[in-house]
Order: structure tokens, then sequence, then C-alpha cells
């Protein structure tokens, strides 16, 4: 019997690329694990791998209808953990789960630590506060007429103060342009901020890390970000692990300052004009492309599992480099789109040490739903990203 047999694990939601490893490893470490899903094309409903599937209501449109949803499969059905894989669905675990512990553990941090995740001016302002390296950053509305008041040149980012895969992100070249900006910006996706704009001629990076219930950092892995998309600022669409202790460290002391407990993705990105990484945002969720970690050696589930049940939580730091994740389905649309296809390096056409986020040779059938779900997301993605 294996260490972890009966333990009810429920995923939500079963859209996410990230429930593709999650679900394999809990299932291979002995897990009960059940899927929560919105469409049949799900991930999570499409895998072999889940004991249980169901069809249920979770959408960012109607969060008080997401919440009576997930509290009702919570005292219908009772579970162990419940790990939360989007944005929202984290925000709304955090924000009610001290109502939600008591009918299971909610693996996500309090809301008094949590949000300075969530929220990217907090995150800034604990790193500025704390010498951590980060780009210059201010609240939009509060922002003069005079940008050399605040040290800041043209051009200049305007972004959500919530929010991932760079939706909302605008670069601005000058004043006469910033303060529509912000007021577009604000007016579809809320409160934003103004934030020093780093070169993009150099490499991202992601730091996963794993600090368990007495505070200790057990595992960290590094990968750069060799190509994204859209092609101005977006998600990853090639990454590559790496050694970066400097990173690490970095990513650490903002974790240790804010409080954090369990898994956390933060991004950075090289500055070009110091040769400094520095760190742009906390993704307080299991990300899209945490597989990388489980190819390179590093099994958070595990840990998860261990923090949980209270054992001591493995360490691991001495991962593979080298090892390359693909996302596909953007990584196809960033070969149509960029003058650098037949010039990158490495090439697009090499596939060693590499493997893709969702297909899985001992699980095909998620790949095919989640295309024909892409397929018919591509024209909406597009417009979110619209200002107007």
């Amino acid at each position: 019997m294996k260490k972890y047999h009966g333990i009810k694990v429920l995923l939500i939601e079963g859209r996410a690329r990230q429930v593709m490893p999650l679900m394999k490893s809990l299932h291979e470490l002995g897990c009960h694990v059940t899927t929560y899903n919105t469409s049949k094309l799900d991930l999570g409903y499409a895998s072999k791998y889940p004991n249980r599937k169901i069809l249920s209501f979770c959408s960012d449109k109607d969060r008080d209808k997401t919440l009576r949803s997930i509290r009702q499969e919570l005292i219908d059905n009772k579970y162990d953990l419940v790990i939360p894989l989007t944005d929202f669905v984290a925000i709304i675990l955090a924000q009610n789960k001290q109502e939600l512990s008591q009918y299971t553990t909610i693996a996500v941090n309090d809301w008094d630590v949590f949000q300075y995740a969530s929220d990217k001016l907090k995150t800034m302002k604990v790193c500025m506060d704390n010498s951590i390296p980060c780009p210059r950053t201010y609240i939009a509305d509060e922002i003069p007429s005079n940008l050399s008041d605040l040290r800041l040149d043209f051009p200049v980012v305007i972004k959500p103060r919530t929010g991932s895969a760079a939706v909302g992100f605008r670069v601005v070249d000058n004043m006469n342009e910033l303060k529509g900006v912000i007021k577009a910006t604000q007016a579809k996706f809320g409160p934003s901020l103004v934030q020093e704009y780093i070169p993009q001629t150099d490499l991202q990076y992601k730091t996963q890390i794993f600090i368990d219930r007495n505070g200790m950092m057990k595992s960290a892995v590094v990968f750069a970000k060799v190509r994204w998309y859209p092609l101005a600022g977006g998600s990853s669409t090639l990454n590559v692990t790496v050694k970066r202790p400097d990173i690490v460290e970095s990513c650490q002391k903002l974790l240790k300052m804010i409080g954090w407990r369990g898994y956390a993705d933060v991004d950075l990105i090289q500055d070009p004009r110091d040769d400094v990484a520095k760190i742009m945002e906390i993704n307080p969720r299991i990300t899209g492309s945490v597989k990388i970690c489980y190819k390179a050696g590093v099994n958070f589930s595990e840990q998860i599992l261990q923090d949980f049940l209270g054992e001591p939580v493995t360490e691991c730091f001495d991962y593979l480099e080298n090892i390359y994740l693909r996302y596909l389905h953007t990584d196809l649309l960033w070969f149509l789109n960029s003058r650098e296809r037949f010039k990158a390096k490495p090439s697009w056409f090499n596939f060693r040490n590499s493997s893709d986020q969702i297909f899985d040779a001992d699980d095909p059938w998620p790949f095919i739903t989640y295309s024909i779900q892409s397929a018919g997301k591509l024209a909406t993605d597009k417009q979110r990203r619209k200002l107007t």
C-alpha cells in the first residue's frame, strides 16, 4: 500500500494547466484525487488520473456563486486537503479560509499574508522597504505631472494591482498617453500601478519555492523564460532550469518578510542596466509551469502532503539543470508572430530534454480536449487584454 493511500485531495479547478502534474503525482503517491471542473473538456475531467471528477460552477465573473458552489461541495463530500490552481479561486479560499477550514484543510495562506502576494503593489512595497531588488512602483492615482519627482523616466509600465499572465500590461512612452492609459486600465481591470520599465532585452526568471510550516525553505527551483507570448510581455512558452543562488536568496528574503508558508512562485526579470534580477510579482498558487520542477526532480505534491500531515518535509535543492518545458499551444503562436522564429536559441525545432506542459504520452486525451478549448478561447483572450 502506498504511503498516502486514501488521503482525499480536491483540486480546484480542472481547466488549469498545472492540474496535469498535480493529479498525476498525487495519484502516484496513493491519494484519492477529485478534480473540480466546469466542462467535460477540462484537463481535470479528460484525464485518466482522477478517482472522481465533478462538474460545478466556477467563474471569476460571479465569485459569490463560486464560493457557494465550493462550500456545498466541501459540505457534501469530505476532503482532507483542498488545493486551488487559479488566482481567483485562491483568493476566494484565502478570504474565506476561516469559515471553510471547518470542513477541510485549505492549502492557502491566511488572508493577512496572502494579500501581500495577490496585490502587486504590496509585494513591491515590501521589496522597496527591505532593499530587495525590484522595479520602483507607485499607485497609479498618485502619479504627479513630473515623473522625475519619483525618479522615473519614460517609458513606464501600467498594470493592474491583481491578475496574471500580463493581462492589462501596457508600456507608455509619454505623459500625454499616461493619464489615458491609467484611466482605461483602471476602468477595465481595477486599481492599477505605475512601474519603472525594465528593458526586456535579457531573460526573465521564475523561482518556485516551498516553505514548510516552521518557516524553513525546503526546495527552490529557478528557471529562465526563454520565450514568452504575447511578445510584448506575457506568459512563458519555453522554460529551462538554471542555477541562480542570488535569485533564490532574494525570493527567500521576500517570502520570509511576509511570513509565507507552503508553495510560492516568484517572477523576476534580469535588468540589463545593472545585471541584477529584480522581483516583479508573487503568484500565490501553483502555476502552469510547475511541471518543469517535477521533471527536474522536485516533487511539490509530496512536500505539500508531508507538511499537511505534520511530517518532516524532504529537502530538495539539487535539481537537474537544462531541463526544458514547452507550452506548445502558445509557443506555436510565438513562432507565427516572432521575427526571430528561425534565429531563436535554442531552436524552436529542438525538443531535446524537453516536455510539454499539457501532453503526456500516458494520458494523451487531455491534450486533445485542451486544444479544442484553446482554439475557442483565442479570440476571447485577445479581447480580454485590450483596454477598449
